[in-house]
């Protein structure tokens, strides 16, 4: 019976945390369930089990094996989709990096190049301030950018060796 409270009780935390990186809460929580589940779910046992619709459910499913997060299960003789999560932590989690990196940071980047060059021309003193200033966002997100790709492109192993030497 503990178990099943530990299993709810991630699921719980999970879906509040989804919210707060601006992830629909069902979403987080069927990822959470199927991380926590030894076998493929179909989605008439994710519905029971979050309690939600049907349309959440698919909803859900489809946003998370878009990151591909998650993928469909075939089990022989079953009709249903079966669902099951990536459980390599790793390797999800450089998906989820890379996906929001291409929404949320390369639109912002062009933009940000944009206007640097626009500003660049402004010599008044206000126009060199919100120059200094677009091009000081523009350059950490340029290295953010480059630290996601690059942290995407290594191994585990050289993945860890970096992130030590930045915070030695």
């Amino acid at each position: 019976m503990q178990l099943a409270i530990s299993k709810q009780k991630f699921i719980d935390t999970w879906g509040a945390l989804g919210t707060e990186w601006g992830i629909n809460k069902s979403v987080a929580q069927v990822q959470a369930l199927l991380l926590v589940s030894d076998n493929p779910l179909s989605t008439d046992a994710i519905m029971e089990a979050l309690t939600i619709s049907r349309g959440n459910a698919n909803m859900s499913l489809r946003q998370l094996l878009d990151y591909g997060i998650i993928y469909k299960k075939v089990i022989a003789g079953d009709r249903k989709e079966y669902f099951v999560a990536e459980k390599d932590i790793w390797k999800w989690a450089l998906k989820i990096a890379l996906m929001r990196k291409q929404k949320e940071i390369d639109p912002v980047l062009g933009v940000l190049t944009e206007l640097e060059a626009e500003t660049k021309k402004d010599k008044s003193a206000e126009g060199k301030a919100l120059h200094q200033t677009i091009h000081d966002i523009q350059t950490f997100t340029d290295q953010l950018s480059t630290l996601v790709e690059r942290v995407a492109g290594s191994t585990r192993g050289e993945l860890l060796l970096k992130l030590l030497k930045l915070v030695m």
